[in-house]
């Protein structure tokens, strides 16, 4: 084992990656993959400066302590967003690619079998896989959220270098197994209705958001389904019993028509009058009194 070298951490998280088949998830490691390369260029970190583990459905770079912090998260605040919108603009929705971002900082030590250990490290992946992160970047609609360290906002962001503006970051407290974690959203922090729990250790990374549009991009919620206007001269009563599905007939299939119900009085058709329940009425159902020409007593079929 390796003595704990100091390093920045940026990991990367492809939203929703379960969901797709084989062929659009090796697309989207490639998309991943040049993503991060890119980025890492702009920023003028080169390939010297870092160290690259894959975990499936996201990347995760060790960076060199010396590497401008300050530049990373420029390019990762620019440079990013930019290459999402283009990728998915030329993308089918099952292709499109929306990632979760953290930046961190600390002490990491590689172990026998090239393994990278150290409680820095894991104080990064638990923000990256916390709820709050996840919801932010449902409801939003970019396709890029980014979370930063308290360690990073406070030696780095807080000083308001020209393009990581500090006023952008919003403290958040992010629950974790091993306690809470303070940490700093770029971006609207999600509505306090929404979910922030513990997600479960090893959760899938690619989980649905509920309420998700089908064949929709990302964790977006569905769009509420609009109400019906009401009808000019109805009143909200008549307007939520006609929007009501028929109930059952007596023999217990569904009436397959429109449904009158006549509570506590009589309504007029030409004249007549009809009291008692109705079945069979142009495929509804009439329960009550109804006038249609004179007055008759009893039921009528």
């Amino acid at each position: 084992m390796t003595h704990p070298v100091s390093r920045t951490i940026l990991l990367l998280d492809i939203e929703r990656f379960s969901d797709r088949d084989d062929v659009e998830q090796a697309y989207l490691r490639r998309m991943l993959y040049d993503v991060t390369d890119r980025a890492l260029e702009t920023a003028g970190i080169d390939e010297t400066l870092r160290t690259r583990a894959d975990r499936g459905d996201s990347v995760m770079e060790l960076i060199d302590a010396n590497a401008p912090v300050t530049a990373l998260l420029r390019a990762l605040l620019t440079e990013v967003p930019v290459q999402l919108r283009a990728l998915n603009r030329m993308a089918s929705r099952s292709a499109q690619m929306r990632l979760r971002g953290v930046v961190a900082g600390g002490y990491v030590t590689v172990d026998d079998l090239d393994g990278w250990v150290g409680s820095d490290l894991n104080h990064a992946c638990r923000l990256l896989d916390a709820a709050l992160l996840r919801a932010a970047l449902r409801e939003r609609p970019d396709d890029f959220a980014l979370c930063v360290s308290d360690s990073v906002y406070q030696g780095v962001v807080r000083h308001d270098h020209p393009g990581v503006p500090a006023a952008d970051f919003h403290q958040v407290t992010v629950g974790t197994k091993n306690g809470p974690l303070t940490a700093w959203l770029h971006g609207p922090v999600p509505p306090a209705g929404e979910d922030h729990g513990e997600r479960g250790a090893g959760e899938d990374h690619g989980e649905r958001g509920a309420g998700e549009a089908p064949g929709g991009s990302g964790d977006r919620p569905a769009p509420a389904t609009p109400a019906t206007p009401a009808t000019p001269g109805t009143t909200k009563d008549t307007e939520d019993t006609r929007n009501r599905p028929a109930p059952a007939a007596h023999r217990g299939a569904p009436a397959p028509g429109p449904v009158l119900d006549v509570n506590g009085g009589s309504v007029s058709f030409g004249g007549g009058y009809v009291a008692g329940d109705q079945h069979g009425v142009s495929g509804g159902r009439v329960t009550g009194d109804v006038v249609m020409g004179s007055k008759t007593d009893g039921d009528r079929s």
